[in-house]
C-alpha cells in the first residue's frame, strides 16, 4: 500500500481555490535545507496513516470535498501512487498533485489522470545541485516541466523565497525560463520557519525589492506573493 507520512482530512490552501483532502506521501531524495516537512523526507518512517483508513475517510466525503491532492514529500517517489489516484477517482473524487518534478517518467504516467498539478520549480537551474543537495536534478526537473506545460493540464508554476538561499540572479533565471515556455502566472511562496534559526531570519523577513519584482514581471506579467 501507499506509504503515508500524514493525511489532512480538509484544506483550503493546497488546491487553490478548492476544499480538498491532502494525502502526505512519505519520502524525499532531495535534501533543501529550507525544507518545510523534512520529517517526510526518509522513505521509512513509522507513525504513518493507514492508506486504507485514508480511502475509507475519503469514500464518507465524496460531495463534500473538491477533490484530493497527493503531496509529500515527493509523491511520484512512490510507484504505488498511480493506483492510488485511481482508486481516489474512482469513489468520485478529482486528482491533484504537488510535485517537485524529481521523476519526470512517473509524472508522465499520472498527468492524464490529473485535475491540477502544483509544481515547485525551486530556483534557476544552474543552482539546483546546490539547493537539492543532488547531481543532475535540475534535468529531471526540466523535462517535467516540459510534459507538464505540454499536457495543457491546469497548474501552478511556484517558487519557494528563502532570502538567504534564492538569490536574485537565481530568480531572474527562472523567469527567463518561464518565459521562453510561455508561462504567464508564476507565484513565488514566502518559506516558512521551522526551527529557532528559521524563526529568528523570519523575523527580519523581506521579499526582493520591488524594482526587482517589476523586473520580474517583465518576463511573467502575473507574478503573483503569497
Amino acid at each position: 500500500m501507499l506509504e503515508l507520512g500524514g493525511f489532512t482530512p480538509l484544506s483550503s490552501v493546497d488546491w487553490p481555490g478548492k476544499l480538498a483532502a491532502v494525502v502526505f506521501v512519505q519520502g524525499c531524495p532531495w535534501r533543501c535545507s529550507y525544507c518545510h516537512n523534512a520529517e517526510l523526507q526518509p522513505r521509512r518512517r513509522t507513525g504513518g496513516p493507514d492508506w486504507a483508513s485514508v480511502l475509507a475517510m475519503l469514500q464518507r466525503r465524496v460531495g463534500l470535498l473538491d477533490g484530493v491532492v497527493f503531496s509529500g514529500g515527493e509523491p511520484t517517489l512512490d510507484p504505488r501512487v498511480n493506483s492510488a489516484v485511481d482508486q481516489v477517482r474512482a469513489l468520485g473524487h478529482r486528482a491533484a498533485l504537488h510535485t517537485a518534478g524529481i521523476y519526470p517518467d512517473r509524472l508522465a504516467e499520472l498527468l492524464p489522470k490529473l485535475d491540477w498539478v502544483g509544481f515547485d520549480l525551486k530556483t534557476g537551474f544552474g543552482d539546483y545541485d546546490t539547493l537539492t543537495a543532488r547531481r543532475g536534478s535540475a534535468a529531471a526537473v526540466r523535462r517535467s516541466l516540459d510534459r507538464l506545460l505540454a499536457s495543457g493540464i491546469e497548474r501552478e508554476i511556484r517558487t519557494t523565497y528563502h532570502p538567504r538561499l534564492i538569490s536574485d540572479a537565481a530568480l531572474r533565471d527562472v523567469a527567463r525560463v518561464l518565459k521562453n515556455v510561455g508561462v504567464r502566472h508564476w507565484v513565488l511562496q514566502r518559506w516558512r520557519a521551522h526551527d529557532d534559526d528559521a524563526a529568528r531570519l523570519a523575523s527580519s523577513w523581506r521579499w526582493p525589492a520591488d524594482e526587482f519584482l517589476h523586473e520580474l514581471r517583465d518576463d511573467v506579467p502575473a507574478l503573483t506573493l503569497r
